[in-house]
């Protein structure tokens, strides 16, 4: 945009947008056709398209009549976040389906903290939106230029990757389906040999005995050290997590993991794959409480968990 918006422009601007977030897809589709310029139109400071407002806020039928129009599914704003990168934001389901169906990139880099949109579905928890991204990247030509493995343990500027992000912010189902996928289990947030947090580093912090069950279940080491030497086991200990911390001590009893190589599991059917899947974890459920009366630790509740912390994947 860059010029000044005469008064008409801002009041078509206020309306437009107004009518795009509330979904009033008759007045969006008028203005559009009177006005075919309001298209181009940003808000102020973020620079949000009307697609990036659409998606967001879920408004199927708007995005899709927007798409329609031969929009640019990846146009970017302010901080190069794309209409697919919100959708995964906020969950909105249908919005990252049809962005996707649409040619969206899903290989594309946001410059806030070097983050696709994979690894804002798995940050905020949003599985639907995980798969539908996953299951695109079998099809799409990031298959090809980077293939499936490599994208799922795609990483951000800090060298995370979508699964050190799901542990990190106590995403289970999120968790599951990445290491489901293909996701590195002891992958370091550090690049170029740097070490640093595992995804079990990162669950011991945030405090989630789901994502750390899901995590050992499928051989995550609790030997592993990080950048400045702990393992998960005092990074647990340091933010009260008695419970996590229980089961990361490597002095208590082995968990049973998934057997290897992990081809075997690919090669299941569903059915097998469930039910070796809940005598796994029925027998390390077994295994948990009788860590937990042992050492007479409890579950903690919800408010000993670290809500506040910060998104710093460098410390743990």
């Amino acid at each position: 945009m860059g010029q000044e918006l005469s008064c008409g422009e801002r009041g078509r601007e206020s309306v437009l947008f107004h009518a795009v977030q509330d979904g009033e897809l008759e007045l969006v589709e008028a203005m559009v056709e009177a006005h075919p310029s309001v298209l181009e139109l940003t808000t102020g400071y973020g620079r949000l398209s009307v697609l990036h407002v659409a998606a967001a806020n879920g408004r199927i039928q708007v995005l899709s009549m927007l798409l329609g129009r031969s929009l640019n599914p990846d146009i970017l704003n302010r901080y190069k976040q794309t209409p697919l990168m919100l959708a995964a934001m906020h969950g909105k389901i249908s919005c990252v389906q049809k962005l996707i169906e649409a040619g969206a990139n899903i290989l594309m880099f946001d410059s806030i903290q070097g983050r696709t949109c994979l690894h804002y579905a798995a940050y905020f928890g949003h599985s639907d939106c995980l798969q539908a991204i996953l299951s695109a990247a079998h099809f799409t030509p990031v298959a090809d230029s980077w293939g499936f493995a490599r994208f799922v343990n795609i990483r951000d500027g800090k060298g995370a990757t979508p699964l050190h992000l799901a542990a990190r912010q106590r995403r289970p189902e999120c968790v599951h389906i990445l290491l489901d996928s293909g996701a590195l289990v002891c992958a370091s947030t550090g690049g170029n040999g740097y070490l640093g947090s595992s995804p079990l580093h990162l669950a011991a912090r945030g405090g989630s005995l789901d994502c750390v069950r899901e995590l050992l279940a499928w051989g995550a080491d609790r030997h592993q050290i990080d950048s400045s030497g702990r393992i998960p086991h005092t990074v647990a200990l340091k933010h009260r997590h008695r419970a996590c911390a229980a089961l990361l001590n490597p002095s208590s009893a082995e968990p049973l993991v998934w057997p290897s190589p992990l081809k075997f599991i690919s090669e299941l059917n569903p059915e097998a794959k469930a039910l070796l899947e809940r005598a796994l974890k029925e027998a390390n459920m077994e295994r948990e409480k009788t860590i937990l009366k042992e050492t007479e630790y409890s579950v903690p509740s919800p408010l000993d968990f670290d809500v506040g912390a910060d998104d710093n994947m460098s410390e743990s």
